[in-house]
């Protein structure tokens, strides 16, 4: 049986948690490997919607084991407020499992980032501000607090203390601000481990047992690959890799493991947050496709930007994921324009530049060149099977699946849980 990736295959908000359920009923774990309550997925069941930030989508299907691995950087004040959300609203929530392995996100961790970013001014990143940045820094420098040192007050007070020494420096001489008391920050820590002591766990290990024994393994990354520290539109990024070989170190299983790797890939482009976005549009289409397609994003509240579908990203996309596989979603928005641009290619400096430049001021200049292709009028939301939808809609999929690279085996007609076309089998 399969160990599946799933992953946003733009620069995040493709709709991951919607991809994710559907597959949730089929497989035994769904395991989050990167990243924090800075990510955020929509799920639609029936007429209930849930907005998940940190917790892995395969929480909301009953018969599937929820892991947060150990590249995952967790409040656990936001995690225990997610649970309990839940739990109020009947989703059992026990069989959760999470990395003794993952860092923490402190309170010094929330107030080192929105500083920094008031400071940085117009130079802003335009991250979360929820200390995501600052805790992957700590990890890299070796002073991170990890789930484990929970359950070791001794040494949860070495390690903060550690980490306080330069950082109060910093705020105090830099940016004014009054130091952070290391004993405050541990006592604050320690009331969160007897709630989260009954979910730690070995999950490398498990994982690794599991996929051993025949289980379905599904890897939810967050974010998307245009927003990959190393692979994305750097600095306008995440501080953790989103990308396919992020699962593999984000939850400690081996890349030989892994069977297949599917892109979420939205039917046009959004982003949050600042950056270059080639095809983003500042007209009434740009307006109609955020209202169309409630735009906002589900953890920052902020209205993300749109523009036409780039196919020169999709094809990076499915070269640094090595994708076999694409789920086309929200291709109902587009329903109702006579004709739809996709981008097909940049020019640069006069020339036509057909994959993703690796130069950072190459890509901030990249105009698109678009291709018109065909629209329709029709409602979608109702199709069942590729041949249900209007001639022109099969046209625009066909058309995008031969740009980018990767086949598309399902498509998102509408928001519900069973508005979807599937193609083929990702299992």
């Amino acid at each position: 049986m399969p160990a599946l990736v799933l992953l946003g295959a733009q620069w995040g908000d493709e709709g991951k948690g919607k991809a994710t359920d559907l597959l949730g009923g089929s497989v035994d774990y769904v395991v989050r490997y990167q990243g924090g309550n800075n990510a955020g997925h929509t799920v639609v069941v029936g007429d209930q919607k849930y907005a998940l930030h940190l917790l892995p989508s395969g929480i909301l299907s009953p018969g599937c084991t929820p892991v947060i691995g150990n590249g995952v950087v967790v409040d656990p004040a936001v995690l225990l407020s997610e649970l309990s959300g839940l739990n109020e609203r009947g989703v059992d929530t026990s069989k959760l499992l999470l990395s003794g392995n993952a860092h923490l996100i402190t309170p010094y961790h929330t107030t080192v980032d929105k500083v920094t970013e008031r400071f940085l001014g117009k130079r802003k990143i335009g991250t979360t501000g929820r200390g995501i940045g600052p805790t992957y820094a700590d990890k890299i420098n070796r002073v991170g607090i990890r789930v484990q040192d929970l359950f070791d007050e001794s040494i949860l007070l070495q390690k903060v203390e550690a980490s306080l020494d330069f950082k109060n420096q910093v705020l105090a001489k830099l940016y004014n601000r009054r130091a952070i008391a290391a004993e405050q920050v541990v006592e604050e820590l320690l009331g969160y481990a007897g709630q989260l002591k009954g979910f730690v766990a070995d999950t490398s290990l498990i994982l690794n047992d599991a996929i051993d024994d025949g289980k379905v393994v599904l890897f939810e990354g967050g974010q998307g690959t245009l927003l990959d520290v190393d692979h994305g539109t750097y600095p306008f990024v995440t501080s953790s890799n989103p990308t396919a070989g992020g699962a593999c170190t984000g939850a400690g299983v081996g890349p030989t493991k892994i069977s297949r790797v599917i892109g979420i890939l939205k039917a046009y482009t959004t982003r949050v947050g600042a950056g270059p976005f080639p095809t983003e549009l500042f007209d009434d289409d740009g307006e109609a496709l955020r209202r169309i397609g409630a735009e906002r994003g589900v953890t920052t509240g902020r209205d993300r930007r749109c523009g036409w579908f780039d196919a020169v990203i999709a094809r990076y996309a499915t070269r640094v994921n090595g994708l076999t596989d694409f789920f086309l979603t929200k291709l109902d928005v587009l329903t109702g324009w006579d004709q739809i641009p996709v981008c097909v290619a940049y020019e640069i400096d006069g020339k036509r530049v057909e994959e993703l430049p690796y130069s950072q001021s190459d890509f901030h200049h990249a105009k698109p060149i678009y291709e018109m292709l065909p629209g329709w009028s029709e409602d979608i939301t109702k199709a069942k099977t590729f041949a249900d939808l209007p001639k022109n809609a099969q046209a625009y999929v066909k058309a995008l699946e031969e740009m980018s690279g990767a086949r598309i085996s399902a498509i998102g007609v509408g928001p519900g849980r069973t508005e979807t076309i599937e193609i083929n089998s990702f299992i």
